[in-house]
């Protein structure tokens, strides 16, 4: 049978076939290579979850169990796979925790996304029906959760806490979570009681001691030692404090050029007019009754020299140089002054007034501690101490993620229970929603329940225990209507967990849904690359 000549017959209008073929394998290279990356931290998560050891190129090495590090950390080429991590680095911008909670979310909704999409079902559909699930979501979780007023120390505590029990800090919990709700509410304005500043809460580390030694210091803490050089004094009290920005040394001419001296006599007069320069500056300074000098360093020449620092240590002036310059903004709010930019503006309404200045000594270093601050700022400082640097480097990026989870509570001030509880609640709420939708949507909606059961599953798996029965087990709780049964991973069993103090803000569980949602309805609508050289 001789083959038709359809091909030349068919006219344009006709359906003629479109090759799909490639637009299919592209959507699954993009999803295969996200939920790589989202089962690399997925190991990672809750509270018995295991720690990556991140080696860089340039031979450091970091260990750490915070989502939004790890992928930050990691080489990832794929550009689908890179808008996860993207993805977790909003997650930790928007509420700081829950930073691997959002990537495992994702690479779950993806599995469900890539069989949705072998049967058949368009991707806008996939798509909408997300973004309409995801809303409905925010709706159930806010219903859950539980009012919290910030005068409830107990209850910020108890997040903070939640929040640190995952990470490899957790045996200090009790001391650091307490500390955090400290910090922010101390930095909390009255006047803006919404908005907190974590750039306010300056976090010092420093090597020696152990996590237990981490103290919260009223004022500043500087990690350098005074400059010791000339026997200037090394304590101060009813200190007098001002931030120059200029420098105590001879000026310099702008432009390179050399003085030709010709006999001794003018070299002494050059000698001596230094001498009477930095006399006459430090005559000013001192003038003002100030004691205690914080000089910014400096680019263009040296900011003290030897014969300054000499006249200042006879003058009983206490010099802290080299100050960084981010720091001063910080330094002006805490001590309430203003930074002085040139001599003749030096004035006794530009210092900060302090009651004690002092040198400690701590491990191998020395710190400057300035406490009593009269009129201080709201900014607090945290002096992170640690065995070594990488206990250090952890024990800093716990202590902002739960300063975070502090700040979720003050911008949003609910809690809902942890544990997995508040996935299988919605992955039920969810699922009967489904059963009244028509069409593919209730399809859609349905595998969007069903994938939210990733996160009390994973919890299990991590925690050694069964997940099948464990998630079994938890669904008929939740169908029996009891709201806050989650995973107890301590006692490997299922309980009320609002009772076991696992809780979490719910700005965490928002975000990392809507923000979930919204990168996978993303991968999903790509359906080419197309690379440009």
């Amino acid at each position: 049978m001789a083959a038709p000549a359809a091909p030349q017959a068919r006219s344009s209008k006709t359906e003629s076939y479109v090759d799909n073929k490639r637009k299919d394998d592209i959507r699954q290279a993009n999803i295969v290579a996200a939920r790589a990356v989202a089962d690399a931290v997925r190991t990672s998560l809750g509270p018995k979850g295991m720690d990556k050891m991140i080696s860089t190129a340039s031979g450091e090495v970091i260990i750490t169990n915070d989502g939004a590090t790890i992928l930050n950390k990691m080489e990832v080429l794929q550009p689908a796979a890179k808008m996860l991590v993207e993805l977790s680095k909003s997650q930790d911008v928007v509420a700081g925790d829950g930073t691997t909670t959002v990537v495992v979310i994702a690479g779950a909704l993806l599995k469900q996304c890539l069989l949705l999409l072998s049967h058949g079902i368009h991707p806008t559909i996939i798509s909408d029906s997300l973004h309409k699930a995801s809303i409905k979501a925010v709706d159930v979780l806010t219903a859950m959760a539980v009012p919290v007023e910030l005068s409830d120390r107990e209850s910020l505590i108890k997040s903070a806490s939640t929040s640190l029990n995952s990470k490899v800090v957790s045996q200090y919990s009790t001391l650091l979570a307490p500390l955090a709700v400290d910090a922010v509410l101390s930095v909390v304005d009255p006047a803006k009681p919404d908005l907190v500043d974590l750039r306010d809460v300056k976090i010092v580390k420093k090597l020696g001691g152990t996590v237990d030694d981490t103290e919260l210091v009223k004022g500043l803490v500087f990690d350098k030692k005074v400059s010791h050089s000339a026997g200037g004094p090394t304590r101060m009290e009813n200190a007098k404090i001002a931030v120059i920005q200029f420098q105590i040394s001879p000026p310099k001419t702008d432009i390179e050029q050399s003085i030709v001296v010709s006999d001794y006599t003018q070299m002494d007069r050059i000698l001596k007019e230094e001498r009477n320069y930095i006399l006459g500056m430090i005559k000013k300074i001192k003038a003002t009754g100030c004691n205690v000098l914080l000089i910014q360093k400096s680019i263009l020449r040296d900011a003290v020299t030897d014969l300054s620092l000499h006249y200042l240590a006879k003058a009983k002036i206490l010099v802290i140089k080299d100050v960084e310059r981010d720091d001063i903004e910080f330094i002006t709010k805490t001590l309430n002054c203003l930074p002085i930019a040139n001599i003749e503006h030096f004035r006794v309404e530009k210092l900060g007034f302090a009651d004690y200045v002092e040198e400690v000594s701590l491990g191998d270093g020395k710190i400057v501690k300035i406490t009593g601050i009269k009129d201080m700022g709201r900014t607090t400082t945290v002096l992170v101490r640690g065995s070594n640097q990488l206990v250090l480097d952890e024990a800093d990026r716990s202590l902002h993620d739960a300063l975070c989870v502090v700040r979720c509570l003050v911008n949003k001030r609910f809690l809902i229970a942890g544990g997995g509880a508040p996935e299988i609640e919605l992955s039920r709420q969810l699922g009967a929603w489904a059963k009244v939708l028509q069409g593919m949507e209730s399809y859609c909606v349905r595998s969007f329940a069903e994938a939210l059961e990733v996160i009390p599953y994973t919890l299990s798996e991590n925690a050694g225990l069964n997940p099948i029965t464990i998630v079994t087990e938890l669904r008929n709780r939740h169908a029996q209507g009891e709201i806050n049964a989650g995973i107890n991973v301590r006692k490997g069993q299922i309980t009320n967990i609002l009772e076991e103090n696992v809780v979490q803000p719910l700005l965490v569980s928002t975000s990392a849904i809507t923000l979930a949602t919204e990168c996978v309805r993303m991968i999903l609508k790509i359906d080419d690359i197309v690379t440009v050289r």
